[in-house]
């Protein structure tokens, strides 16, 4: 029987595919069920651990029920973002015949692992400094644990229908479009503006990397193949060639392709492994406080260096608040200009107060670690609070703080940070499996998209390595910089630069459909979360 060209791929399609149909042994299927039941119970008896070691009474089981079902979806959230993002890494390595499909897709969940484990936690953050100020200081109230599932469910409903129709979307975009949904609508049922409901500044920042990494990935694999091309292509005339049948290419050539597999694998855990981890400890927070509201593995000198920043911060601050006085309570002051960013004449007041509470509370205690079970929870929203107005006042024109206030104030909110702002071993390791596991399954779909329908013509040896350098490096400095960005977007557009460059000429049907989802994913992700906060919102 002869080949048959199938419309949208690569001509002929069944003669010069790689084998993506290798047969299914039972035996790893129970060996992956395995390890998903050891890291279900790794993540039960951390948790056990952890509350047990602050000497906490469980008094009934329901919480810790509610609890289980909110990681669930938050790691079932990483590990379809695991079997989305799988083609990202290993669609080249495959077209080109460097490894066989099935090895390279166990190699990248290991790296994909290894990036989880080894990541910095300044993406985590980011992603949850997107929420709005009130839920996060009442994550554990039914307005809370409604934002949760609503942006996690939301963010997994999207990415599993883009990759059933083999799209190459964004997770990043997802995640933070469910998240500006629910800031919205939470906004609206507050009786304020829906755009009061979402940090546009830092929406912004975010935004801009997502928009500008698929053009900077085009362009730069575009131009370092021309480059490539004008150096290299007398002396290595191979590595422009594409595969012949299903032989690999030359050793050093599959070490390259091999090496840039790797690190866009590690840098894609390391980078998109963060967002579950940041919504992990806001469920975390939310259900024990007592456990992990506060860093209670704080070292000593730590908190010397606390109380030392404390007292600095404390003096720029009541400069500012000379002359007057707070009554009652300083919180909704300071709430206020961390959701509507305006100084006004409460501000440095309400805030001084804060600072000096905290302040007293850890000079009082001496240690996190000693701080009282029913005091933790204010204690973090108090240092939460006033890290996430400090945020805003460096940056605001109104405050009028001199380059010495605001070097002062950073390093205070530094210490706040490490005091809120930290991630235990056993989320990693958690996060790290459920990306790892999602690499090795449901790939095939957008490998194809990939591999085959983005050029007119096969992928040559040196188009896979410029994407696939083009990308590892632009989501390393992003995880430098502690910014979201989508290894998708970066990886599609850096193959469609190669090809551009190579005069290959590009499948304007498949780049279509992916402009399209690209577009379609922020809109989209952001209405059916805003829906389903309003629906749970209701039930909680």
């Amino acid at each position: 029987m002869s080949d048959v060209a199938l419309p949208g791929s690569i001509e002929p399609a069944l003669r010069r595919g790689p084998d993506l149909d290798r047969g299914f042994h039972p035996l790893t299927g129970v060996i992956y069920m395995g390890v998903i039941a050891a890291a279900l119970l790794f993540v039960a008896y951390s948790i056990w651990v952890d509350v047990d070691a602050t000497g906490t009474q469980v008094k009934t089981i329901a919480p810790f029920l509610l609890l289980f079902i909110a990681l669930l979806i938050a790691l079932g959230f990483e590990f379809v973002n695991g079997f989305h993002d799988t083609a990202n890494a290993v669609a080249t390595v495959i077209y080109t015949r460097s490894l066989p499909a099935h090895v390279a897709v166990v190699w990248s969940g290991m790296f994909n692992l290894f990036g989880v484990l080894l990541s910095s936690g300044a993406v985590a953050f980011g992603i949850v400094s997107l929420l709005p100020v009130e839920l996060i200081l009442q994550v554990g109230s039914s307005a809370g644990f409604a934002m949760v599932f609503a942006l996690l469910i939301a963010a997994i409903i999207w990415n599993v229908g883009t990759w059933y129709f083999g799209l190459p979307a964004s997770s990043s975009h997802t995640l933070i479009g469910s998240i500006m949904g629910v800031g919205i609508m939470n906004a609206v049922l507050h009786g304020r503006s829906g755009t009061s409901g979402v940090d546009w500044s830092q929406a912004t920042n975010i935004g801009k990397a997502l928009l500008l990494s698929p053009l900077f990935g085009f362009a730069l694999a575009a131009v370092l193949l021309l480059i490539l091309r004008s150096v290299l292509l007398r002396a290595t005339p191979a590595l422009f060639g594409e595969p012949k049948g299903d032989q690999p290419p030359p050793w050093w050539i599959r070490g390259i392709l091999i090496l840039t597999c790797t690190l866009v694998s590690f840098f894609h855990g390391s980078n998109d492994g963060q967002k579950g981890m940041g919504l992990i400890m806001l469920i975390l927070i939310g259900t024990v406080p007592t456990a992990y509201a506060l860093n209670r593995a704080m070292p000593a000198s730590q908190i010397e260096q606390f109380v030392t920043n404390s007292e600095a911060a404390s003096r720029v601050i009541e400069a500012k608040a000379a002359g007057y006085n707070v009554i009652g309570n300083p919180r909704p002051a300071v709430t206020n200009y961390v959701a509507q960013r305006e100084v006004t004449g409460g501000t440095f007041p309400s805030l001084a107060v804060l600072v000096r509470d905290i302040a007293k509370q850890v000079t009082t205690y001496g240690s996190l670690a000693k701080v009282p079970a029913e005091a933790v929870g204010n204690t973090r929203n108090d240092m939460y609070l006033v890290s996430e107005a400090l945020r805003f006042l460096m940056k605001d024109k109104e405050a009028e703080l001199s380059a010495d206030d605001v070097a002062v104030l950073n390093a205070y909110k530094g210490s706040l940070d490490s005091a809120t702002k930290f991630i235990p071993g056993w989320v990693k390791i958690a996060v790290a499996i459920a990306l790892g596991l999602g690499t090795m399954v449901g790939w095939k779909r957008i490998v194809v998209t990939v591999g085959e329908k983005i050029g007119k013509t096969h992928l040559t040896y040196a188009q896979g390595a410029c994407a696939e350098i083009t990308a590892a490096a632009t989501i390393a400095a992003a995880d430098v910089y502690g910014l979201p960005v989508s290894t998708t977007h970066v990886l599609s557009s850096g193959i469609a630069g190669t090809m551009a460059a190579n005069g290959s000429g590009l499948q304007w049907a498949t780049i279509r459909n992916i402009a399209m989802a690209w577009v379609l994913t922020l809109p989209a992700a952001m209405i059916i979360s805003g829906v389903l906060y309003y629906v749970f919102s209701r039930v909680f």
